[in-house]
């Protein structure tokens, strides 16, 4: 809870980094959803890289780019750069000219490869005017520039329009979308099945709150999502999961190190070394039941396989 009321208050890392991250997890995904051409010009992904993700500066003084994620692909027939740079909430610090300036950076460093530069729009507003979207200096049949790059305004989308997308990264991104808004908690609640559906466990807990800071939620809205979510045969598991998270984050960090801490402490007291497979199942229980039911078994276990033992029990 912030100052702000009812609002879920998760730890906010940088907006950038959270992006620059999504892209990093699911960069196949970001080319099938920003430039799906590619798949079909040039064949199978043989491998991805992620290339210097700081553009040179022209100046010391230069700021950089809100977020600069190269993603290096390499095809059966020829190299693919998709160079994204976001611009988190403001487009009035956008510029045609810097991003001119910083592809043929890019095109100087991977001459091989189809330079593609994306910007993408975050801002959930309609705008009165738009963005410069292209240069193009020519005199007669001479064209001395042309220069344009893949424009993504995520509030051009129509979030009902890609409900049914098996694209995890899609679905993180739903909540930057348009949608009616007595459908807001409809969109939030498909974009948590979405990515609990196509991503691994490990993949959903990074990208939940995600999900949460960009939506802005509300404690009310979730508990309606979790109400419908329990309605539903085919998410009752997510439910279970997202409600079983809430209680996980309901406990002090600080107690639960304590609590590691003193069953690391009776076992080393008790057998000596405490083998690092033991001691990552400790340090990863979150449940303070659970971990005070390991003190008591290691106050009265006679070895350490005892201890072992029990845990498997």
């Amino acid at each position: 809870m912030g100052d702000d009321g009812d609002r879920l208050q998760p730890m906010r890392e940088d907006h950038d980094q959270n992006l620059k991250n999504a892209f990093l997890d699911f960069p196949k995904e970001a080319l099938e959803w920003l430039f799906p051409e590619a798949l079909e010009a040039f064949g199978k992904i043989r491998h991805i890289d992620f290339p210097r993700q700081e553009p040179k500066k022209r100046r010391l003084s230069d700021r950089g780019l809100a977020l600069d994620m190269p993603i290096l692909f390499e095809f059966e027939q020829r190299q693919l750069l998709l160079w994204l740079v976001e611009f988190q909430e403001d487009k009035n610090k956008f510029s045609i000219y810097k991003v001119l300036h910083y592809a043929t950076d890019m095109a100087e460093a991977h001459p091989l490869a189809l330079v593609i530069p994306a910007v993408l729009f975050t801002d959930r507003t309609w705008w009165r005017k738009d963005v410069k979207r292209q240069l193009d200096f020519r005199l007669g049949r001479r064209v001395f520039l042309r220069f344009e790059y893949l424009f993504v305004k995520l509030f051009d989308y129509d979030a009902r329009d890609w409900f049914h997308s098996k694209n995890p990264l899609i679905k993180i991104l739903l909540p930057k979308m348009w949608y009616p808004p007595e459908m807001r908690v409809e969109v939030i609640l498909r974009a948590y099945q979405g990515l609990f559906e196509l991503t691994s466990a490990a993949l959903f807990e990074k990208y939940v709150d995600f999900i949460d800071i960009y939506a802005d939620i509300r404690q009310e809205e979730r508990d309606e999502i979790l109400t419908s979510l329990e309605e539903r045969k085919e998410t009752i598991m997510l439910a279970e999961y997202i409600k079983d998270k809430g209680r996980k984050e309901g406990i002090p960090k600080g107690k639960l190190e304590m609590a590691h801490e003193a069953v690391l402490e009776v076992l080393d007291a008790k057998f000596g070394s405490v083998p690092v497979d033991v001691a990552e199942k400790v340090n990863c229980a979150t449940d303070l039941v659970e971990l005070k039911a390991m003190l008591k078994q290691g106050a009265l276990a006679n070895s350490m396989s005892d201890f072992i033992k029990s845990m498997k029990n």
